[in-house]
């Protein structure tokens, strides 16, 4: 029987065949390789969306302090020690071991060399076992070892050339002459640090210095009694060594004094400072165009010391010169220790603006917030606040039972109140530092800081209207106590909804009008559903939503504008992604496994729930990550439900008032203040890296499934 041939037009046949199978090769590969680069395409276009965002959430920021935070330290026990009882100040640290020598009841502290001068008539006490000497002096075993300063500005070196011969003049003699007054010298590579910086100021080397002579004119010199010895010898080789023909004045007045009138009143060239400058004094230096200089010129210990006549002290602690020196503390010795005398104590000790005094309360008493006692910083917070912002705080809870952390927060908050000012982003803070230098030298008691605005800080702490304070806390709780109650909402009925469609509908005209508006449905705009939300959950079952029902509403959320309107609204809008999801799962699990299990005996719903589900659990939660997400990052319809956009408080339960991460995103971009734009970039990463661990979590329980059926 002959084989009849069929058309050659139905089906190509020998040459005609090749090339049609390499003209579909040609666009299988034409498709494959645009996917990859789309795919590619897209990958590269994330990477640098997350780079742009992450830009923006590291970089400079210039922070002005209503009060800087070592000043009001410094301040607080610097004021608690100077209203003590039997209490001499003086600057003069003459005065201070003169008086400690006569008193066999006193104590005080001053410069190493005037022990050293009166060691007939004095005691050094040990600190925690370690002596006062000269090697102790550059030892961080010694509680109160300090380095000694020569504080000038780049101006005076280079309009004043007497001021900028002295000064290298003195760089170069500081190793004998400090220890020929009693201290010790500064270490080789400080005083070689400080000649190159002087080299850099002055544009001058060693083999041209000598242009600067002969010198004439006035050198002013003040600030601290410590430094002084070394600066008035210097001085006197100065003046005999040298072709100098002008004159000194060296005053004394304190470290504080040198540097308000080197900075400030400018009627000074050099200021001696027995500590280096903190922020606030480069914040005034800078607030009147002077870049100061520092320069380590020598070495010293502060020295803690009784009378010879005083039979009972030759150590002490830390801790007991805390409550030695501090007003709470003691005011006879043996409160101090039970086994000293019952005598007063004497205490000597430098004047308020003294560079040794301010020293000695950053060793002993610390100079940070995060260092002191939780006694102390409820004390500077009830002398620095309101009193009726005191009851407040009070009434939240009561400060005393507030752990030592928490004190820290609120001393930040409500007396240093940080505030930024001015930022830039990573770039610009890695390739532009001399340009931000030079704009946060025009900025009043501005502290160039590097800062990452997505921190843990930033994590844990709820939303401020000051960026510094500000955090994502409340906004996280919201968006977790939001996307749980859609995911309750949604997976439930949307897999419900989907088996009943794939194993149960009849094909009816109800069954067909379902499945036409569930298609429909998963392309409606999301302000739609949060219009729907608005009608339906917070105006017409408000009573229910607001929790007013059953009597937990809170009379702020009484509206019904609440954690579970906005839930609800959530579920519905990702509920028919949910059903088309889980119908196609359900509908990949093979015929076989149904007629297998009928074969057996089982029944429709012993079936359905024993092998069609399980099987199609990884294809189901495929379409649960898709949706959750989606969920996690609507704004539209939770601002038509009436989400709050400023709120400090966490929510306690659905009935609660609420923000969520991408509405409090929403707002910080809305506003003008680039520090709010910089919140919003730290709030971006921290909402793609909440997705991504949401995600994860569900591919692992998906693959997980997907092993055991």
């Amino acid at each position: 029987m002959a084989v009849e041939k069929r058309p050659n037009g139905a089906f190509p046949q020998d040459e005609a065949y090749t090339g049609f199978v390499r003209k579909r090769r040609r666009v299988g590969t034409f498709f494959r390789t645009l996917f990859l680069l789309a795919t590619v395409l897209g990958i590269v276009i994330l990477a640098l969306l997350v780079l742009d965002v992450a830009n923006d959430a590291f970089g400079y920021v210039a922070v002005q302090n209503r009060i800087d935070p070592e000043t009001l330290i410094d301040r607080y026990y610097k004021t608690q020690m100077l209203a003590m009882p039997r209490t001499l100040t003086s600057e003069d640290d003459v005065v201070l071991a003169d008086g400690i020598a006569a008193r066999p009841g006193a104590i005080g502290f001053f410069g190493l060399s005037y022990y050293q001068d009166r060691s007939e008539q004095l005691r050094a006490l040990n600190i925690d076992g370690v002596a006062p000497t000269t090697d102790n002096a550059v030892s961080d075993d010694y509680l109160l070892g300090r380095p000694l300063f020569l504080y000038t500005s780049q101006g005076n070196l280079l309009r004043q050339p007497q001021v900028a011969a002295f000064v290298n003049f003195y760089l170069n003699n500081a190793a004998q002459v400090a220890e020929e007054v009693g201290y010790v010298n500064a270490s080789a590579e400080n005083l070689a640090e400080g000649l190159s910086q002087w080299e850099r100021a002055t544009s001058l080397t060693a083999s041209t210095v000598d242009t600067l002579y002969p010198a004439s004119g006035a050198i002013r010199v003040a600030g601290s009694s410590t430094v002084q010895p070394i600066t008035q010898r210097m001085a006197e080789r100065f003046q005999a060594e040298l072709p100098f023909s002008g004159e000194f004045s060296i005053d004394g007045g304190g470290t504080l004094a040198g540097f308000q009138r080197l900075c400030r009143d400018q009627d000074i060239d050099l200021a001696d400072a027995s500590r280096a400058m903190e922020r606030p004094d480069v914040a005034v230096c800078r607030n009147n165009k002077i870049e100061p200089l520092a320069f380590v010129v020598g070495a010293d210990a502060i020295t803690v010391a009784v009378s010879q006549q005083n039979d009972f002290l030759n150590g002490i602690t830390r801790e007991q010169l805390r409550q030695i020196f501090i007003f709470i503390g003691a005011e006879r010795w043996n409160e101090v220790d039970p086994s000293w005398p019952d005598s007063a104590i004497l205490r000597f000790i430098p004047g308020e603006d003294s560079g040794t005094l301010d020293f000695f309360v950053a060793q002993v008493f610390g100079d940070s917030l995060e260092e002191l006692p939780k006694e102390d910083l409820l004390a500077i917070l009830t002398a620095n606040i309101s009193a009726g912002r005191l009851r407040a705080l009070n009434a939240e809870r009561s400060l005393v039972d507030r752990a030592q952390e928490e004190m820290v927060e609120l001393v930040l908050s409500e007396v240093v109140r940080p505030d930024v000012v001015e930022s830039w982003s990573f770039t610009e803070s890695l390739f532009n530092r001399d340009e931000i230098d030079a704009e946060v030298a025009t900025i009043p008691n501005a502290v160039l800081e590097f800062k990452a605005w997505l921190n843990w800080d930033f994590i844990t702490s709820p939303q401020s209207s000051n960026p510094t304070l500000a955090g994502i806390r409340t906004a996280i709780l919201g968006s977790l106590w939001v996307t749980l109650i859609a995911f309750l909402v949604a997976v439930p009925l949307g897999v419900g909804a989907a088996t009943y469609l794939e194993e149960y509908s009849k094909g009816s005209k109800l069954d067909g009008l379902i499945e036409t508006n569930i298609n429909n449905l998963a392309g409606v705009p999301s302000i739609i559903y949060g219009m729907l939300g608005l009608a339906v959950f917070v105006r017409y079952f408000g009573e229910i939503t607001s929790g007013i029902a059953f009597g937990a509403a809170d009379p702020s959320t009484g509206n019904g504008r609440t954690i579970l309107s906005a839930g609800l609204t959530l579920g519905l809008l990702i509920l028919p992604l949910v059903i088309i999801n889980a119908r196609e799962a359900i509908r990949a699990v093979p015929r076989a496994f149904r007629e297998a299990s009928y074969g057996l005996g089982a029944t429709k719903w012993q079936t359905t729930w024993s092998h069609v589900l399980p099987n199609a659990i990884p294809g189901i939660l495929t379409g649960v990550i898709l949706s959750v997400s989606r969920a996690f990052g609507e704004t539209a319809p939770l601002i038509v439900v009436g989400v709050s956009t400023f709120i400090v408080v966490d929510p306690s339960g659905p009935f609660s008032k609420f923000t969520t991460l991408p509405v409090q995103i929403f707002q910080w971009t809305s506003r003008p203040q680039e520090e709010f734009q910089r919140l919003a970039a730290a709030a971006i990463l921290a909402l793609l890296f909440l997705l991504l661990a949401l995600n994860a979590t569900a591919i692992y329980l998906r693959n997980r499934f997907k092993r055991n059926y």
